[in-house]
């Protein structure tokens, strides 16, 4: 009796290969750059193009993990709160005296706490959706902030600390240089080891996953954990940039890095989804904005697009499982 071969690849096809949603993206990517070079003459200029980065990649390392955290089901809306309580904790310690190196290391375990404290949460009390979980968090990590600086605002930071938003290596950003290491780094864990692959199972099942043997709460905690440091680090890029910070910075970034990570075909319903059409949305939406900002289009009907292009994300694969059956 001749043993039986299983296999878990499928059969490459150019079809299939052409019809991916990342292809879409990179359609809607051409249509919008030649939309807005129409739109303006300044458009088209490889410096404007280079440093419009530094607008609208701060919020990009937020994308990251959040892909993760929509793959397993769940959602983390407390980022940017964990983005202003690392802000405000950081500045508000170094004008009582702490050196700016040491304050930006406690920025980082501030936003680790934080995604920490929102996996243990999530896991302890399952009859809760994460929703709710990051809600409560997220009201009570800008609360904080709150009491830290009220409504006050503080900097004062060292000239180097600019470096982060603002200066370049080698005539690239830096923020696009750490952002790119730090996708390729995220991309590999997902799509290379044991550990995304269990992120995936869980998606897809959570319940045969932890009859299977996958430590579902640890890697649920995991995740979040990384959510809440890679919020932190979106805070020292963004308080950079900005050269002060509030406690009401980063109002807004959860929708946006949702909307982000929809946009690129994460299902949210989880066990569904890739990387790469994430990294592709958020230069998508980025640019989109750059461009139609320049023409001086308002934020409101830059939100009204923006939700056209979900709309658009999400009802592709539904009229495609309609058209199969």
């Amino acid at each position: 009796m001749e043993p039986r071969l299983l296999e878990n690849k499928r059969e490459f096809t150019l079809k299939g290969f052409f019809f991916q949603w990342e292809w879409m993206l990179v359609v809607l990517f051409v249509a919008m750059t030649i939309m807005n070079v129409n739109l303006s003459e300044f458009y088209w200029n490889f410096d404007n193009l280079r440093d419009a980065t530094m607008s609208f990649l701060d919020k990009a390392f937020i994308v990251l993990p959040m892909v993760f955290i929509i793959i397993l089901g769940d959602i983390d809306i407390s980022v940017g709160s964990i983005v202003a309580l690392s802000s405000v904790i950081m500045a508000d310690l170094y004008n009582h005296g702490v050196p700016m190196p040491l304050a930006m290391v406690i920025c980082l375990l501030v936003g680790t706490v934080c995604g920490y404290v929102n996996g243990l949460l999530v896991v302890k009390f399952k009859e809760l959706s994460a929703v709710i979980v990051t809600l409560s968090t997220m009201i009570i990590y800008r609360g904080i902030a709150y009491i830290l600086l009220k409504d006050q605002a503080a900097g004062k930071f060292p000239e180097w600390f600019n470096f982060l938003g603002w200066d370049y290596v080698g005539g690239v950003p830096f923020i696009l240089i750490a952002f790119v290491v730090f996708a390729i780094g995220f991309w590999y864990l997902l799509h290379k080891t044991t550990f995304g692959r269990k992120v995936y199972a869980m998606g897809s099942n959570i319940t045969a996953s932890r009859f299977s043997g996958i430590q579902t709460d640890r890697i649920k905690i995991i995740v979040f954990t990384l959510t809440g440091l890679m919020s932190a680090v979106t805070a020292l890029f963004l308080t950079s940039r900005m050269g002060s910070t509030r406690p009401n910075i980063a109002t807004g970034y959860e929708l946006d890095v949702i909307a982000m990570v929809v946009l690129g075909g994460i299902s949210t319903s989880g066990g569904k989804g890739r990387m790469i059409g994430a990294i592709l949305a958020i230069f998508l939406i980025g640019y989109l904005r750059y461009g139609l900002g320049l023409v001086n289009v308002s934020a409101q009907t830059l939100l009204i697009i923006i939700g056209l292009l979900l709309i658009f994300a999400v009802s592709i694969p539904k009229l495609k499982l309609k058209q199969k059956r």
